[in-house]
């Protein structure tokens, strides 16, 4: 006779695929996972860097990374599910590397391939002496640990921009969340098109 789990499992593979930052060439990407004290990453990569893409020479000029993303997290309770966060950066005038995009996204609840458009920002100075102090010494104002886009705390007192987009695909797959009572529905191919085109 099977025993009743006491975790479930969370496994999540796809890719970042590209991003949109006109203004902008040869930028990478770098990401993490945040989430809950009950949560453990079980398999796969917590954290990774992309290579350096240029813009695409079309209309779009898009950026393609196609970057994988794989890993599993087991866990109790579904508190704290994991978020996505991910840095942009790219070289400035002067050659600096520097921030040009922060975003976050929670890893989809329903099992299933899902596409999320995530919208990003970047921390702006306080006052325009500040923004061209900066400019001039080639250091953007940027979060000493990037994993603070995901949290609240602190977040409302920084001044923000929003810039760029980033896009990335999921593929879901769960196991055991059901038997320990948590009801989740496989996404559906209309699914998928609505949460896209619907994403802020």
């Amino acid at each position: 006779m099977a025993s009743n789990p006491s975790v479930f499992l969370v496994m999540a593979s796809g890719q970042i695929e590209g991003g949109e930052f006109p203004e902008f060439d040869d930028l990478y990407c770098k990401y993490c996972f945040v989430y809950g004290h009950d949560w453990a990453p079980t398999a796969g990569l917590e954290e990774g860097i992309s290579q350096i893409t240029s813009k695409s020479m079309d209309r779009r000029q898009a950026f393609v990374w196609n970057f994988p993303l794989d890993i599993t997290f087991k866990s109790t309770n579904p508190f704290g599910w994991p978020q996505l966060v991910l840095s942009v950066y790219g070289p400035d005038v002067f050659g600096n590397d520097v921030v040009r995009g922060y975003g976050a996204v929670h890893l989809p609840i329903a099992p299933g391939r899902h596409e999320r458009t995530i919208p990003m920002f970047v921390p702006e100075s306080s006052s325009r002496l500040q923004q061209f102090m900066s400019w001039l010494r080639g250091r953007r104002p940027e979060y000493t640990d990037p994993k603070v886009v995901a949290r609240g705390e602190g977040r409302e007192v920084t001044r923000v921009r929003s810039q760029g987009y980033i896009h990335v695909v999921f593929n879901i797959v769960t196991k055991d969340l059901r038997k320990l009572g948590y009801e989740t529905v496989a996404a559906s191919a209309s699914d998928v098109h609505h949460a896209a085109r619907s994403t802020p």
